[in-house]
């Protein structure tokens, strides 16, 4: 996830986006420019741990300014809307959008760098264990959030995730990695109705 994303650095293998290139060029070769571009304007992230994809201590608004600035966003009043807009659509008050992070619990960190990463409309959003370490309630509500805003923006979703009700909830197809290889893939209904691997049938097991 991390490497497609470009913050590690692959030692192998190949990576295509049907947005770039039309899916003919393995984004790992191209130069920094274009994978500054890839991530501005293609993909978006939301990191497991929201330090790592929000600036603490700026204010949430100035958070999805700097998505927007990356991309070449120079009109502060355009700017303010669309922070507006994403931090209504995640269930931020905007009265709160002048106010830090840091100030936050959890699951409204997660909201706010969910709204960051949508905020040059990615074709691909990158979800890495966006639930992790969050009450139950309040995964519920990011999920049924994702869900929403999943429709609402018609975009595609890759999610890294342990916890089968997630995928279940959010994913139309599913890959089971066992040891960083591929061991089971198909229709999300499918493998966890009737998963072939012993890993996944462990896997589901374990959620049943």
């Amino acid at each position: 996830m991390r490497s497609l994303y470009f913050d590690f650095e692959p030692t192998s293998g190949r990576a295509v986006l049907r947005d770039y290139r039309d899916g003919q060029m393995n984004i790992w070769e191209t130069s920094a420019a274009e994978r500054r571009n890839i991530k501005n304007n293609i993909m978006g992230m939301v990191y497991q741990n929201p330090i790592m994809g929000l600036l603490m201590d700026y204010s949430a608004a100035s958070n999805i300014a700097e998505k927007l600035i990356a991309a070449g966003s120079r009109n502060a009043r355009q700017m303010t809307e669309r922070a507006t807009e994403l931090l209504e659509a995640v269930e931020i008050q905007t009265s709160r959008m002048s106010e830090a992070p840091r100030t936050f619990s959890g699951g409204m960190q997660q909201r706010v760098q969910i709204s960051k990463a949508l905020a040059n409309n990615p074709a691909l959003l990158l979800l890495d264990e966006v639930t992790t370490g969050l009450d139950l309630s309040v995964q519920a509500k990011v999920l049924d959030l994702i869900r929403k805003l999943k429709a609402a923006f018609g975009i595609s979703i890759l999610l890294v995730s342990h916890d089968l009700a997630v995928i279940r909830m959010l994913a139309d197809r599913t890959i089971v990695m066992l040891d960083g290889k591929i061991v089971e893939s198909g229709l999300t209904d499918q493998i966890l109705e009737d998963p072939q691997h012993a890993y996944t049938q462990q896997l589901v097991h374990s959620l049943i």
